[in-house]
This record gives structure tokens, C-alpha cells and sequence, in this order.
């Protein structure tokens, strides 16, 4: 029996579909040749003939926002304040433990694109897979978002957490949570029709909103959770340690002990 890892983490990568028009990754690749001449002053006179196979080092510069990529959000991404009136911490803040902890999947890839997950919702999935929540639980949900990575329509694929959903877990001690969507929300274009059939503002990122009351942290755009069991793994979401910031980007993993 050995331990198992699986990735839970996209790609940080250019041309292909993970934010909005305007929101993505934008990664300059400079290789061995192109590379060279930064060397060379470093070094007055070097020539590439010089160097091993003429080659000097592969670089790469990189333009993100800190919710590139499969990242970790910070409850100062969600508001200013968190636990009711308290500052809200930022990413280099995060309690360390949270982010190392027994995971627990929903899967709530039935629901309909745009629909926002009840609490209702959420008891009736842990009572499906015999499942009581712990303080600490590392809760992932897993909609219809994760297959449509790198598709034209990833952004506005799948369902979302709402606010007495989001509270649920948080009431129960759970600190991170994850989707394999874009966003925790329901997708914004689909929040977007119900604002404008309604006028009620209080529709718009409401499952983010809910860290006002109970600071927390959650990942987006996590992958691969359609192959986990429902529990009986741990995770690892250890986030870059940015100081200040609303996020920080992950190497998301799943570890399963004495898998087969």
C-alpha cells in the first residue's frame, strides 16, 4: 500500500481559457540561445561558443494577478473586515493549519449552471456520503466547471456556493473550502440575469460575503476532483507567503495514505 498524490492545481499558462478577457496569465519564455546575451553581461566578453552546447539559462518573466492559476484567497480578498468587525488577514496571515488538513469532497456536479448551493444542499450530500463535518475540514466542492478547464466557456460553467451554504460549513469550524470553478459563486454571468431581474444587490459574490461574519479562505480553480473519494484524504494548499495581498497561488494536492 503506498501513498498517493494528486494534483489539484491548473496550469499557469498562456492561450489558454482560465479568467476573462483581460484577467489572464501572460508568461514570456526566454530559452537557452535567447539567453546569452544577459550572461554575457554578466561576464564581459563570454561568447556563446564558449558555453556548454552554446547555451546559457531558460527564464521565464511572468505578469499575474495573485488570482491566477489555482490560488488560495485570503478573507481580506472577501472585505476589509472579518469575524464581524474585526481586520481582516491577508494572505501572509493565514493560519498555517488550515491550509494542511483532512479533506472533504461535495459533489454537486448535477446542479445546473448558475444554480447557488443550499445549505439544504450541503446536508444532504454529507448524509449521502455518511459524513460528519470537523472543525478544520478542508471542503472541496466539485461542479460541472472542472471538465470545462481551457474550454471558451470555463468562466460561466457549473454552480455555486451561496451564503447560508458558505455559513454551513463555516459554522461547523470548517476555515478553506475550494471549487473546481472560477469562482466560489455561482458564475457572474449567471448572478449577473438574476441582478437584473431583480435588483437585489445583496445576490452579487454572496458566498464570499459570508467571510464578514466568519473569516475564512477558499480555492478556486482547483481540478481534478472528480477522481477523489468523497473523504478519507488530506490536502495540501500551502499558498506563496505575498505579503499584504488578497491571494496567494498553490500547488493544490491530495494525499491519500495506503492508496492502491
Amino acid at each position: 500500500m503506498a501513498r498517493q498524490i494528486i494534483d489539484l492545481s491548473i496550469y499557469l499558462e498562456n492561450d489558454v481559457i482560465s479568467d476573462p478577457p483581460g484577467m489572464q496569465p501572460d508568461i514570456t519564455y526566454i530559452n537557452h540561445e535567447q539567453s546569452i546575451g544577459g550572461m554575457a553581461a554578466s561576464f564581459p566578453g563570454l561568447t556563446a561558443d564558449q558555453l556548454p552546447d552554446g547555451e546559457a539559462w531558460a527564464v521565464e518573466r511572468v505578469k499575474l494577478s495573485t488570482h491566477n492559476g489555482t490560488h488560495l484567497d485570503a478573507p481580506y480578498h472577501f472585505a476589509s473586515t472579518m469575524n464581524g468587525g474585526e481586520r481582516a488577514i491577508t494572505i501572509d496571515e493565514v493560519p498555517l493549519d488550515w491550509c494542511f488538513q483532512d479533506g472533504v469532497k461535495l459533489d454537486f456536479r448535477d446542479k445546473p449552471h448558475g444554480y447557488v448551493v443550499t445549505a439544504e444542499d450541503v446536508e444532504t450530500e454529507l448524509a449521502r456520503i455518511n459524513y460528519e463535518l470537523k472543525p478544520l475540514d478542508i471542503v472541496v466542492v466539485n461542479t460541472a466547471a472542472g471538465k470545462r478547464y481551457g474550454h471558451d466557456d470555463y468562466v460561466s460553467y457549473g454552480c455555486g456556493m451561496g451564503l447560508e451554504s458558505t455559513l454551513y460549513l463555516l459554522e461547523r469550524g470548517v476555515r478553506v473550502t475550494g471549487t473546481d470553478g472560477w469562482s466560489w459563486d455561482a458564475p457572474f454571468v449567471h448572478t449577473k440575469e438574476k441582478y437584473l431581474e431583480t435588483g437585489d444587490s445583496s445576490l452579487i459574490w454572496e458566498g464570499h460575503k459570508a467571510g464578514r461574519q466568519i473569516g475564512y479562505c477558499h480555492l478556486e480553480k482547483l481540478h481534478n476532483l472528480e477522481v477523489l473519494p468523497a473523504h478519507g484524504f488530506m490536502i495540501s494548499c500551502f499558498p506563496h507567503k505575498i505579503r499584504s495581498a488578497s491571494a496567494g497561488w498553490t500547488r493544490a494536492v491530495a494525499i491519500l495514505e495506503g492508496a492502491e
